[in-house]
């Protein structure tokens, strides 16, 4: 039996997220038919971590087990011929059996996109959102984050995860050309962290709240303390990274 890693990337607009869900289509449902049609086996895959409805994947990995003999190269660019148009398979490579697309990474970066004009051309692509942000404010609360660990107060309720823990090392807004762009790296995120920590920064690039209020947002690990969750379709999962020996795998 031999693992596998598949690299993607997607446009979540017409998805009901990453995670197969019953009567609703899926990312992970077009990968595990792609491949399964390809191999001509049952192919399951397991994703680096969920995306919900709407949110798009710049990279995003997921990895399968199978006995059958295939050259990656070639599968990778039949599924390319297969798979919808809004997700494409940009790499197949072999990897060793202990090797997860979930546990084994060490950091994953968002962006979540802000456009502060209409812009018909990011309709689904980036939250319009027309009110007037200081930017040099938000930066300022969005290294207050990296102080803390317990996310408790941007985590969606009665989820599985054993912590709420998560160590941030990087978190800066940005304008890029006619969008904000909001990035931040972690070695984990918790549901609905980064859209709660947008609508908390907006708060606070509008001045409803302060820095101060951000700090006793955080220490009451109360997600009603924090901001409005915002639309999922300005999130981006744009990397997720791994050790080299994962990646860097001699076949």
């Amino acid at each position: 039996m031999s693992r596998f890693f598949v690299e993607i990337k997607y446009d979540g607009t017409n998805y009901h997220g990453w995670q197969i869900q019953q009567n609703a289509n899926s990312v992970q449902a077009e990968i595990n038919k792609g491949l399964s049609t390809l191999l001509q086996t049952k192919i399951i895959v397991t994703g680096c971590g969920r995306t919900d409805t709407g949110v798009h994947a710049k990279q995003f990995f997921a990895h399968f087990d199978t006995n059958i003999l295939f050259e990656p190269k070639k599968i990778q660019l039949k599924l390319n011929t297969i798979l919808p148009n809004d997700i494409s398979c940009s790499s197949i490579v072999k990897v060793s059996a202990e090797a997860h697309a979930r546990f084994g990474a060490t950091a994953r970066t968002y962006e979540y996109w802000i456009t502060p004009n209409k812009n018909p051309f990011l309709t689904n692509k980036a939250y319009h959102f027309p009110y007037s942000l200081d930017i040099d404010l938000m930066n300022i609360a969005s290294k207050q984050l990296l102080n803390y660990t317990d996310f408790s107060c941007f985590s969606k309720s009665k989820t599985d995860t054993h912590t709420n823990d998560c160590d941030i090392t990087f978190a800066h807004w940005k304008m890029k050309n006619d969008r904000i762009v909001f990035t931040i790296t972690a070695n984990r995120f918790l549901r609905n962290m980064v859209r709660a920590i947008v609508g908390t920064m907006l708060d606070i690039g509008q001045q409803k709240i302060t820095i101060d209020d951000l700090d006793k947002i955080i220490i009451s690990k109360n997600r009603s303390n924090a901001g409005t969750s915002v639309p999922a379709h300005g999130l981006y999962l744009t990397q997720v990274i791994y050790p080299k020996e994962i990646m860097n795998y001699e076949l």
